[in-house]
């Protein structure tokens, strides 16, 4: 962990902590070496910070290729491991990255709705998760951040002072889909990334909020 990352993630952890009485539970099903796939909701800005900060190893996110305009801000998002995308988040290079890093065994951020959510609730998943995860061997890990929406969602411009749960589930198995998709037809595999996509949104969608949470420390 480099030192600008490790610093990053101590400022965030005592805002988080004190501002959103913050509390993380199972964060040791995300394994501490080789490559993983995270797989969160996503309702607020502040959701990659939260998710990768409690973690003891660096987390690969991906941000918008208009970020990396700035020398400066490019330094700094690269140290935290910012991984350039475009808007829509497919684009064929960034798809590339994301593969280069899992194969070097690195972790990686991925938010299956594709965007922040407008109202609060889950949104539909789209089929690019299933692209990187049947590309990939790299264990499937769904989480889910619950008050980020009331706390920081699109409708507030100042983040409010409202408590916050993020939850890691158990890794999903997806053993199956990767061997078909290593012979089934064109058609088929579209049909399976959007398949995996959807299983890893029903996942996210069964985590609880308060059971069994720990207070971060």
């Amino acid at each position: 962990m480099n030192a600008v990352y490790f610093l990053t993630s101590i400022v965030c952890k005592i805002v988080f902590r004190i501002y959103f009485r913050w509390r993380v539970c199972n964060r040791e099903r995300v394994p501490r070496t080789g490559p993983a796939i995270l797989a969160s909701n996503h309702a607020s800005f502040v959701d990659p910070p939260m998710i990768g900060s409690p973690l003891p190893r660096m987390i690969n996110y991906l941000a918008r290729e208009s970020l990396f305009k700035n020398p400066l801000l490019t330094w700094y998002i690269r140290a935290l491991q910012g991984v350039p995308v475009d808007r829509d988040g497919g684009s064929a290079k960034g798809l590339r990255v994301i593969l280069e890093r899992l194969l070097q065994g690195e972790a990686i951020l991925l938010f299956p709705e594709g965007t922040r959510t407008r109202d609060g609730n889950l949104q539909p998943a789209r089929s690019g998760i299933g692209l990187t995860v049947l590309k990939s061997n790299a264990p499937v890990i769904p989480l889910r951040l619950f008050g980020t929406f009331e706390a920081y969602g699109r409708h507030l411009k100042f983040p409010r002072p409202l408590p916050v749960v993020l939850k890691f589930g158990n890794p999903i198995d997806f053993s199956a889909a990767r061997a078909e998709a290593k012979v089934c037809s064109k058609p088929r595999l579209k049909q399976l990334y959007q398949e995996v996509a959807d299983k890893i949104m029903d996942e996210i969608d069964r985590l609880e909020p308060w059971e069994d949470v720990d207070h971060f420390g």
